[in-house]
């Protein structure tokens, strides 16, 4: 498989020279490869991650220039055969490791925490500075419904998951869903662009520094509802670095009840992707707690 990627990438970029690589496990969605230490280049896994890797290519050419945190430069891509293992994109690796929550657990500071807080805020709101008819018409993304969304990712689940669920955690499930779909929570939202997965492994830190050194992985990047990316964050590091976080974005607390609502969907969403794209990992991963 490395052999036949590397092929890929000299088929387009003859003139690159590759002295050593090797696989990056953590992508779920593409297969990762590392290049001279230096390069990243990412490859659907899948065919429906194809699109998204070119819509990812133009966002991050898009907000370059509006967000201060380090993202990637797509400065190599093929997408000339639209199939796994030919489709890429390549770009400077940035330094950095993924800040776990064992890492930032680990950090006896509170002013540092409090530092790592004000950088991943800061972030979001430069992105969410984005709205979402301008990037609508300046992408030509479509606009997203939040609650339409919500309703059909619960179709998703009933039709796909349900079988695989006990009795009582359906029910759960399903009031969860009711609750908010039918509630005030989804009323007058105004879309922004956002990142989309923003959890520990796509946010990179220097812990001689302890700041945060880059934001990685914009795959599932759209025009959303900001809340979705504090979940991430809510998700990834606990309650009490989200209670931190939010507190520092600009009327937080209108979108609090919205973000521990997209938070309790994660888990499912990820056992939903390993039933759509026969990820087994993927699935047990997300079912686990629900069987």
């Amino acid at each position: 498989m490395k052999n036949n990627l590397i092929k890929s990438i000299q088929l387009v970029y003859s003139d690159l020279p590759i002295e050593d690589f090797y696989v990056n496990e953590i992508g779920q969605n593409n297969d990762v490869l590392i290049i001279n230490n230096s390069l990243v280049f990412r490859f659907p896994k899948y065919r429906n991650g194809i699109k998204q890797l070119k819509r990812e290519t133009e966002i991050l050419n898009y907000i370059r220039d509006t967000v201060s945190t380090t993202v990637p430069n797509p400065l190599y891509h093929s997408f000339a055969e639209l199939e796994p293992g030919k489709v890429f994109t390549g770009y400077n690796l940035i330094e950095g490791v993924p800040l776990w929550k064992e890492s930032l657990d680990g950090i006896k500071s509170g002013e540092l925490v409090s530092v790592l807080a004000s950088q991943l805020v800061s972030f979001l709101k430069e992105l969410h500075s984005i709205r979402g008819d301008k990037a609508s018409q300046d992408l030509n993304l479509k606009t997203s419904n939040s609650r339409e969304e919500m309703y059909n990712l619960h179709n998703k689940i009933q039709s796909k998951l349900f079988p695989y669920i006990r009795k009582n955690a359906q029910e759960e499930i399903s009031h969860s869903f009711e609750t908010y779909l039918n509630g005030k929570a989804f009323s007058n939202l105004d879309s922004t662009l956002i990142h989309g997965d923003f959890g520990s492994s796509n946010i990179l830190w220097n812990p001689e520094t302890s700041r945060i050194s880059g934001i990685i992985d914009f795959g599932g990047s759209r025009l959303g509802d900001p809340a979705y990316d504090f979940a991430g964050i809510l998700s990834s590091y606990g309650k009490e670095f989200f209670d931190m976080c939010i507190d520092l974005y600009p009327n937080g607390d209108e979108i609090s009840e919205r973000v521990k609502f997209y938070e309790s969907t994660f888990a499912l969403q990820e056992a939903l992707h390993g039933v759509e794209n026969d990820d087994k990992q993927a699935f047990e991963n997300g079912i686990k707690d629900y069987r």
